[in-house]
């Protein structure tokens, strides 16, 4: 899917994830972020930081998230208007940078955007834009995650594996 830089909204929007296992979730993410920027600053989490984050799963390694980035990018055309870089922290430029105007978000990490802002606001820049996606469920209607890919319930695209017992409500 080509995104028209035309009907962007903002100069330079930002997005940041540890994008293991690149799945629909991710991809919506992404794609919202060049639908409404320019130009788009992707940070990829390093494998330090992916690590802290505490993952109840292992990780690829940076080198094949990376890769795998790039594909998804150049598949799609937007590689030209993206600018991947290690994310080491969560925040990344998004506290210092005067540049930035918005940044995509899912609802769970909603809250990181928030935070971000709050920094900015400290350090006297402009709070930045913030554009909340729902999260992209599956056919269980369950958020598809990176974690219930590695626990084989899901695919990439959130079709479902194996019986799944539901949730008790």
């Amino acid at each position: 899917m080509w995104v028209d830089p035309s009907m962007n909204l903002f100069k330079l929007v930002a997005v940041g994830g540890t994008f293991d296992e690149l799945h629909k979730g991710h991809r919506t993410l992404l794609l919202k972020a060049f639908e409404v920027g320019e130009r788009v600053l992707i940070g990829l989490c390093t494998d330090d930081f992916a690590k802290l984050l505490r993952k109840n799963h292992g990780i690829a390694p940076y080198h094949e998230r990376l890769r795998e980035l790039r594909k998804f990018l150049k598949d799609h055309q937007l590689l030209g208007r993206a600018e991947v870089f290690p994310l080491e922290d969560p925040y990344g430029p998004t506290v210092c940078s005067n540049e930035i105007e918005a940044i995509v978000v899912s609802r769970e990490t909603e809250p990181r955007a928030h935070e971000i802002n709050k920094i900015r606001e400290s350090r006297g820049l402009k709070p930045l834009e913030i554009l909340t996606i729902e999260m992209v469920p599956a056919e269980d209607r369950v958020p598809i995650s990176t974690t219930r890919i590695y626990r084989g319930e899901i695919d990439r695209e959130g079709r479902l594996l194996r019986t799944v017992s539901p949730r008790k409500l």
